[in-house]
């Protein structure tokens, strides 16, 4: 009897052959299948049943988080109601193995009078499902890795894959970017990753902004209310001229306590260390904690140096 690595591995060595099978399947349909999809004014609605339904639900997750609007009805309660969420607008993404799931199969019909096209992910493509349908997409599987051939195991995996496929030429043809991700994910720490400093920067009444004429006791005063830890000291023209922390405060002070009511241009570093707002908050992670100098804040400028924020670590504590 094997052993349960030993199944683990032919479970998983099925499975990959599985999909690889699959990249020979690879045809105009596919394309038929993106540029439907595409062309859709409304949203990809996928329906399944049992496991083909829960995978469903990862795909049409993956769409929607791609560029894609996708929502998920289940066929059972579709005939309920939820038939009213569809349009001649939408695109239906069918999923069933055998083609011939009742529940699916007796909506098909109701999808054609409503207008939607109809693309079908089956591991057959002589079905009744497959007959119905605009686009038939075959992902049909040699067996399952169940040791009784019942389970659905390769079937969904397959399923799951070219779900996948479809996602990501998708992708590819919406010109979707690393930024239009990060919009979708704004709380994720895979969409944190991808924000630009400009997004997660303090800016306005939140950003201590001083002239070099302003007294250290003002500076450190403005510091407070705005609960920063650094101001940034710009000319007329708010371009970036100096900068003055905490850290700085407490060692002018040291040094001579009377410094607090003398101008601040006499104790500020002049010539900072900036920062675009168009670079990734990762990358000004990277640059604030790497290296023999540490940065809790940074000065964000333009393009011709003028001020337009505060970057503070707090503010990348997830990066």
């Amino acid at each position: 009897m094997d052993s349960y690595q030993d199944l683990a591995r032919k479970v998983l060595t099925l499975e990959a052959e599985c999909v690889k099978a699959l990249v020979d399947r690879i045809n105009c349909s596919f394309d038929q299948a993106v540029e439907t999809i595409f062309s859709c004014s409304g949203r990809v609605v996928v329906t399944g049943m049992g496991k083909c339904g829960i995978i469903g639900r990862k795909i049409s997750a993956t769409l929607a988080s791609t560029g894609t609007p996708s929502v998920t009805v289940h066929p059972a309660e579709a005939i309920h109601g939820d038939l009213g969420m569809i349009t001649e607008n939408d695109c239906i993404m069918a999923l069933s193995n055998s083609g011939e799931t009742e529940e699916l199969v007796g909506l098909l019909p109701i999808f054609k009078k409503i207008g939607s096209s109809v693309i079908a992910l089956t591991g057959n493509p002589e079905s009744t499902l497959a007959g119905f349908s605009d686009v038939v997409l075959d992902v049909s599987v040699a067996r399952e890795a169940c040791p009784y051939n019942l389970a659905p195991t390769a079937s969904t995996t397959a399923l799951l894959a070219m779900g996948d496929a479809l996602a990501m030429a998708l992708l590819r043809k919406r010109d979707f970017t690393p930024e239009d991700y990060a919009q979708l994910h704004p709380g994720g720490s895979l969409g944190r990753r991808l924000l630009k400093v400009e997004d997660v920067m303090r800016s306005g009444d939140r950003l201590a902004r001083v002239s070099p004429d302003t007294i250290v006791r003002d500076v450190v005063v403005l510091m407070t209310k705005t609960r920063n830890g650094a101001a940034v000291i710009t000319d007329d023209t708010n371009t970036v001229i100096g900068f003055f922390s905490d850290g700085d405060f407490r060692r002018t002070i040291l040094e001579d306590s009377s410094a607090i009511d003398r101008p601040v241009r006499d104790v500020m570093t002049e010539n900072p260390t900036t920062i675009s707002g168009g670079h990734l908050a990762v990358e000004a992670a990277h640059i604030m904690r790497s290296g023999d100098r540490k940065f809790s804040q940074l000065p964000v400028t333009d393009d011709n140096h003028k001020l337009i924020g505060l970057l503070d670590d707090d503010e990348l504590l997830n990066l």
